[in-house]
């Protein structure tokens, strides 16, 4: 009698063993797959999938530059030479003073009329308000002996600008995942960027500027007056 009620009591002992080693393999699978899973969606999360982030817009030195065409008989500039190049230094900053230089170039068909053009461009610059010590003559090598060349002006400046668009690092349609691709906003943030004026305003807000007194009175009065009576239909 003792035998059997001891073999009835190591077999619920060999039971609920059991039920508890299963308890925790259970557990730790568990855990083990929640761990997979935390794993993957930081790896997935750490991709970043924003155009803004992918295509900063930042705050650089460029050069700008303009191309100016002389025929091989020119001697000086033209009057439509000299209204694009005034065009071109309207955005010359005069206060940072950047160094303009003018290349003419060496080795092709129009290198005397070229020289000639520089010579006037140069006293263009100078009646638009560009120092002379800032202005430098260069030359270039042409790249056809037998045709005309034009003058490169160019002036570095401060401008907002963004990487070069046209990255396709993979196959847009060869994924599962509901992604922006790597070039998705590019073309955007290079428009709006060439759009600002003035950089600095990505930086901070301006100044605020003086008040109109007298600008202010008068919205105060179109504000105070009742509104004028609706009337539908239309005078012609």
């Amino acid at each position: 009698m003792a035998q059997a009620i001891f073999t009835r009591t190591a077999g619920r002992d060999r039971s609920a063993n059991a039920r508890f080693l299963g308890s925790l393999l259970a557990a730790a699978t568990v855990a083990l797959l929640a761990g997979c899973a935390s794993r993957d969606s930081i790896v997935v999360g750490s991709i970043p999938d924003d155009y803004r982030t992918n295509h900063p817009i930042v705050i650089a030195e460029k050069n700008q530059t303009i191309d100016i065409p002389v025929g091989s008989s020119d001697r000086g500039i033209t009057r439509g030479q000299k209204v694009t190049f005034e065009g071109y230094l309207q955005n010359y900053d005069r206060q940072a003073v950047p160094s303009l230089t003018i290349m003419t170039p060496s080795g092709g068909a129009n290198d005397v009329a070229a020289s000639h053009a520089a010579r006037g461009l140069m006293n263009v610059a100078m009646k638009a308000g560009v120092p002379r010590n800032r202005i430098a003559i260069t030359t270039y090598q042409a790249a056809y002996p037998e045709a005309s060349s034009p003058i490169r002006v160019v002036y570095s400046a401060m401008r907002a600008q963004t990487g070069r668009c046209g990255r396709w690092p993979a196959d847009i349609a060869d994924t599962t995942e509901n992604k922006l691709h790597a070039n998705f906003g590019c073309s955007y943030q290079n428009n709006l960027a060439a759009q600002i004026a003035n950089p600095a305003d990505l930086l901070g807000p301006r100044k605020q500027s003086e008040i109109d007194a007298e600008n202010r009175n008068v919205v105060i009065d179109q504000y105070r007056k009742p509104p004028a009576a609706w009337n539908p239909e239309t005078t012609y």
